[in-house]
């Protein structure tokens, strides 16, 4: 089957970025789940290899390759065993660089894209809020106009890289009193004045800096809003089908690597005197959840190219999150019990996946808010439609 998605030249690339990962990567991976900081330096060598500017135009640098290259740089990710620092990478080059490629200038392109695809800037997206996730439309922050700078007030919260990243791609009401139809979409400096940061303690995704942010008055000069004004509902929500195909692609390539584990653990552990492997009830059990897992790959395969050729997936999206978060979390749940004891030790990958696979179902749209969305296409009929 993935005959009819990816190519010889994709395969090259799989082990070209395999071989990275292994090099660049791994041996690091420990130290930075530790100390909750990734090391800068691992942007410029993505950089340099071109993983951050696979699907970008080449005016700035970019590669731009078919979708099933990032598809491939999201599961080989997934299989280091780190899902923060996947989320790094993934929430700076398809969420916030989604954003800049698609509603910037060209002039802000020029300067933050290019650096954004060398990896000199490392980005972030803020629209989370600590009174409102999934509810977008409700969101408290502003940005009112005084002169030539947009004045930005309010609070973000759970913003991954939010913290050491280098600008800040955020959604903030320019005219409130049109609830969804007055929000806007800004490009903010790190360092400028009134903007604080505060680093958030978490289950998983322990590598990658989650953090909480503070506008006090943050002015951002004009030519820094990102496409029209109060058009930034619009652009948010075209822009969740790739985040929640995204992180569909993400579940399923950790449940492979889980199971692809737990195989392997259980061809190798013996009791009483034969490889646990050739016990009837286990091997059931392993053929249910390939059974699964293949079902969710496939049909995210599918979702993704249909993406790649220009449809607009936001229902086929939002149920390849829905389920493939949750099956995750299922076979990486029976593959740490697979392991008995030794799945609840840290000297084993399987409780480090258990902790990071849990925040699939809540990120980017929790399960309970896509199976409403969905509700509302398959039940009511309700059409959405690309932004104009």
């Amino acid at each position: 089957m993935t005959s009819m998605y990816f190519t010889e030249e994709h395969q090259l690339f799989r082990k070209s970025l395999q071989d990275f990962l292994k090099k660049e990567v791994v041996p690091h991976i420990d130290e930075w789940e530790e100390s909750g900081k990734i090391d800068k330096s691992i942007w410029l060598k993505f950089g340099d290899m071109g993983f951050l500017g696979i699907n970008y135009p080449e005016a700035y640098g970019g590669l731009n390759l078919d979708l099933f290259y990032t598809v491939i740089l999201l599961e080989e990710l997934q299989k280091i065993n780190s899902g923060g620092f996947a989320a790094a990478i993934w929430a700076h080059v398809y969420l916030a660089m989604t954003h800049l490629n698609a509603e910037a200038s060209d002039a802000v392109k020029e300067k933050y894209l290019t650096k954004s695809i060398t990896g000199e800037l490392t980005g972030c997206l803020c629209i989370t809020e600590p009174f409102g996730g999934s509810d977008v439309a409700g969101m408290r922050t502003t940005a009112t106009k005084k002169g030539d700078v947009y004045v930005l007030n309010g609070s973000k919260t759970f913003i991954t890289n939010g913290v050491y990243s280098d600008y800040l791609i955020v959604a903030a009401k320019t005219t409130p009193e049109l609830g969804n139809k007055g929000i806007s979409i800004f490009l903010v400096d790190r360092d400028t004045p009134g903007l604080s940061a505060t680093k958030l303690d978490k289950l998983g995704w322990r590598a990658s800096d989650t953090g909480e942010i503070a506008f006090d008055n943050v002015e951002v000069p004009l030519h820094h809003l990102m496409g029209e004004e109060n058009k930034g509902f619009n652009y948010i929500m075209q822009h969740f089908a790739s985040e929640r195909l995204i992180m569909g692609i993400n579940a399923h390539a950790r449940a492979e690597y889980a199971l692809d584990y737990a195989i392997q653990y259980m061809s190798e552990r013996e009791a009483f005197g034969k490889s646990i492997s050739t016990f009837q009830a286990l091997r059931h059990k392993i053929s249910d959840l390939y059974g699964d897992l293949e079902l969710c790959k496939t049909y995210n395969y599918v979702v993704a190219s249909a993406l790649d050729k220009g449809a607009y997936v936001v229902k086929e999206a939002t149920i390849s999150k829905l389920k493939s978060t949750k099956i995750a979390d299922k076979i990486i749940y029976d593959c740490l019990q697979f392991l008995g004891g030794y799945g609840y030790m840290e000297d084993y990958p399987m409780a480090r996946l258990f902790r990071d696979s849990r925040l699939g179902p809540i990120g980017g749209g929790t399960s309970e808010i896509l199976r409403e969305i969905i509700a509302k296409m398959v039940v009511d009929k309700k059409e959405y439609r690309p932004a104009t």
